[in-house]
């Protein structure tokens, strides 16, 4: 279960439930099969670098932020991404960016990384607009109570479908994709326990989530690869729009000269739904929520909408949003889309009087470090107005939602500037209560989604 609790004006919003002290391997293993949130004790929010045991394996959980840097910034190659990973979600994400190392990693992004610098961002700004009015119209033809989780869904899929491909998505493709993507979320956890505890292999697996698992990646992987070869088609008649898609298939590797094939393409388009769809889908999802919580916060959104849009909004009028700008990181803050990034060390690692062996999963989990009791202010409460009195050095050393380093999530200017548009687009038009006696439990899962999804009542304003 979880908890709301109201502080002096300020909310406490859903936590998941913590492991009692003292369960042993079996209890946090049943529990991680139905929240991996719910198999971690509460003393993570407050540790520095946690060691979990277990007969085969132990893994660590950094939140000193002087490791967090080491791991992701000074020493990036000594703490790769981890083959759990890759063993949890390889089947969708084949070796995309986002699970591979080393020389291929370096190719990938040389190619990639070109698609997002300079000024590309104001050059998505009015496909992302038209993108946010029509989610404004498709909420006001569902007036009451909605699943905000598959609004915000459709809307950041619509997002990537009209930047990546030059299309809006359709109603029965927006359906498709998220029913399929909550299948995979559901029998696909970001950290399968068995992986992360080594378990040998005669463990038994569960085979029918396994099942479950690769027939919705099939299913997504099919339907980007229809867009992929039908934008290789276009590119080859000379036809292809100016977009994301056709700039990464077309930009080759600068010390190469290979450009991606049409396998390659789905895996990046693959993490690109996955960054760009799923997770902002959640994070657009938990900040509504919040908003919902907070009418004080919600309505001061309004009122800075009002103030900054004179017509249809341009790409400079973000600018006046900082308030709302606020609001969606501190939902980013409390709700970070990806919860944990699981790291393995590449050499022997002696931190904080523990000898960690090569091999080791090391863990960074942006949940634990974005509200650890000895670093932020009231950590748990939702409260927007921190980020004007938040010293620089907080922001700097703990708050990651994007990663950091070398492996910052190339979309994160991207993001940011979606998640405000959206934002101002939806709280400028409707007022959000939440619904009584439906309170949301996170769920650690791909990203971190509701266990029953996310339901508010939306009313015009």
């Amino acid at each position: 279960m979880s908890r709301v609790t109201d502080q002096g004006g300020r909310f406490t919003p859903p936590m998941p439930e913590s492991r009692p002290e003292g369960a042993g391997v079996i209890s946090m293993w049943h529990r991680a099969r139905r929240n991996l949130f719910a198999a971690l004790p509460a003393k993570l929010y407050r540790a520095w670098l946690a060691e979990m045991r277990t007969p085969f394996y132990s893994s660590y959980l950094a939140n000193d932020p002087t490791l967090v840097r080491t791991a992701l910034q000074e020493r990036p190659m000594d703490f790769p991404k981890s083959e759990i990973i890759r063993a949890a979600i390889g089947d969708l994400l084949g070796r995309s960016v986002f699970v591979t190392n080393g020389a291929e990693w370096q190719r990938q992004r040389r190619i990639i990384d070109p698609a997002f610098e300079g000024g590309k961002l104001r050059a998505t700004f009015p496909a992302m607009l038209d993108a946010a009015e029509a989610a404004s119209d498709r909420l006001a033809s569902r007036e009451g109570v909605v699943e905000i989780e598959y609004e915000t869904a459709h809307a950041a899929a619509d997002v990537i479908f009209r930047t990546l491909f030059s299309v809006p998505i359709t109603e029965a493709a927006a359906e498709r994709t998220f029913q399929a993507f909550r299948r995979y979320q559901s029998a696909a956890p970001m950290v399968n326990m068995q992986d992360l505890m080594r378990l040998p292999g005669w463990v038994p697996r569960v085979g029918r989530r396994r099942r479950l698992q690769r027939r919705a990646a099939r299913e997504i992987r099919a339907l980007l690869l229809e867009f992929v070869e039908a934008r290789a088609r276009e590119i080859a008649a000379g036809t292809a729009p100016d977009d994301l898609a056709t700039k990464i298939m077309t930009t080759t590797d600068p010390e190469t000269g290979e450009r991606f094939d049409a396998a390659e393409m789905v895996d990046q388009v693959a993490i690109f739904f996955l960054a760009g769809h799923e997770t902002s889908a959640s994070a657009l999802a938990w900040t509504l929520y919040c908003l919902a919580r907070d009418p004080e916060a919600q309505e001061a959104v309004a009122a800075e909408v009002r103030d900054a849009f004179d017509g249809p909004p341009a790409f400079s009028d973000l600018r006046k949003l900082p308030f709302t700008r606020d609001v969606f990181r501190e939902g980013l803050r409390l709700y970070p889309p990806v919860p944990m990034m699981v790291r393995e060390t590449a050499r022997a690692e002696q931190m904080r009087g523990k000898e960690i062996r090569p091999g080791s999963a090391f863990i960074l989990s942006p949940w634990h470090l974005q509200r650890h009791e000895r670093i932020w202010d009231e950590p748990h409460l939702f409260d927007p107005w921190r980020w004007g009195r938040t010293d620089k050095a907080t922001v700097r050393d703990a708050y990651m939602p994007f990663s950091a380093g070398p492996r910052v999530c190339t979309g994160a200017g991207f993001a940011m500037q979606e998640g405000v548009l959206f934002l101002a687009s939806l709280v400028g038009r409707f007022r959000f209560a939440a619904v009584e006696g439906r309170e949301p439990v996170p769920m650690a899962q791909l990203t971190v989604r509701s266990q029953e999804g996310i339901w508010l009542e939306v009313r015009r304003r």
